[in-house]
């Protein structure tokens, strides 16, 4: 009998550098076999089960990949409270965050500076709140070359704070794009955006959309690619 079949641990939750992680199971109808994933933030174990797979044996099995999640969960940068003197993000470059209760509540962007006033304590939020707005004004920008390269009307392009994905295109006339997506360099951002217009003419990712996504991309996607892979949990640092 396989090993981890053997095993009788039904914790939901698992120890990962320390850390008490939550054991997450989603069904699947379609899926054939125990998929293992660790959410991009650290903040769960996600396990997608078959429904033919006991929830006891599915915990057993990601609890005798401890080590596997242990290595994952130790790449995950740790996570960082924005406040005074800290650096976010903002296309790829850092920003030194200026705080002065009696600035503009407005945060402003000036030779490597965020400045920004109000209270303290509601300062994270005044951030993440001018991140987004940042990113909207980005990915409309995108949204706009992309279809005029692709030849189609622009689709109303909307915000996503997933956890999981980058970008989706649920029904060919509205694209959501990840916020955080707004800290990475240009052309990471702007391959998400061209892959979600590629998806307006093509729901798939057969030879066809690979091409027209290739014509309307002017940079290389195989790089865009691997620098989320590669990087991208590191989005998730700030902002919870």
């Amino acid at each position: 009998m396989i090993d981890w079949l053997r095993r009788a641990a039904i914790d939901p939750e698992i120890e990962l550098n320390g850390e008490r992680v939550p054991i997450v199971l989603r069904q699947h109808a379609r899926a054939r076999r125990l998929t293992l994933r660790l959410a991009p933030d650290g903040s769960e174990v996600r396990l997608t089960v078959p429904h033919w797979a006991p929830r006891a044996q599915a915990i057993a099995f990601a609890h005798a990949r401890a080590d596997w999640l242990a290595q994952q969960h130790a790449k995950i940068p740790r996570r960082m409270t924005p406040g005074p003197g800290t650096e976010i993000l903002l296309r790829g470059a850092p920003l030194r965050v200026e705080w002065d209760e009696r600035a503009p509540r407005t945060p402003r962007a000036t030779d490597g500076n965020l400045r920004v006033g109000g209270s303290l304590s509601g300062l994270e939020g005044r951030l993440r709140r001018w991140l987004e707005r940042e990113a909207l004004a980005l990915f409309e920008a995108d949204m706009r070359d992309y279809c005029a390269a692709a030849g189609l009307e622009p689709v109303p392009v909307a915000l996503s704070r997933a956890q999981r994905r980058w970008g989706s295109c649920s029904d060919r006339s509205r694209i959501r794009i990840n916020w955080r997506l707004v800290q990475a360099p240009d052309f990471v951002r702007r391959s998400v955006v061209a892959h979600e217009v590629a998806h307006l003419v093509h729901f798939d990712h057969s030879p066809a959309f690979h091409a027209l996504l290739a014509n309307i991309y002017e940079d290389d996607i195989a790089s865009a690619d691997r620098w989320l892979r590669q990087r991208g949990r590191s989005l998730y640092a700030a902002f919870g």
